[in-house]
């Protein structure tokens, strides 16, 4: 479950990780309450970050998840944008960077704006604008 960062947003959602062969994992986030309007942007960088807290409006999340140490772009946490249309995004995306037990006790997170996939060490993703812990269900 995410919750909004930010008081003036609504944002609410799931992301859903499933095994995928002996060494993937599908994610599957559904997501509303997002930004709109004329300065929302319609892609929104979306991360599994290292630490299991989404306190002090996500900053507590610490970095991207990067267990081997690579460039943005290669980290293990980095998913592609989701697209926000009025408000929602859904996105399955399969990985082969972890498994579901690798996140559990991370957290998921959503950014203002598109990843670059180019800056370092985080996209250029902007505020973090909704966080969730990954926990086992």
């Amino acid at each position: 479950m995410m919750a909004a960062t930010q008081p003036a947003l609504t944002i609410r959602g799931e992301v859903r990780f499933y095994e995928a062969g002996d060494k993937g994992c599908l994610v599957e986030a559904s997501v509303e309450g997002l930004p709109t309007g004329p300065n929302a942007h319609p892609f929104l960088a979306f991360h599994i970050h290292e630490n299991g807290s989404c306190a002090d409006a996500g900053m507590a999340a610490g970095g991207h998840y990067n267990p081997e140490g690579r460039q943005h772009g290669y980290h293990a946490g980095d998913l592609p944008s989701l697209l926000n249309a009025d408000g929602i995004a859904e996105s399955v995306v399969y990985t082969d960077r972890f498994v579901p037990g690798d996140v559990i006790g991370r957290t998921a997170i959503i950014h203002e704006l598109p990843d670059d996939y180019r800056t370092q060490p985080n996209g250029s993703g902007g505020p973090r604008i909704a966080c969730g812990v990954i926990e086992m269900v």
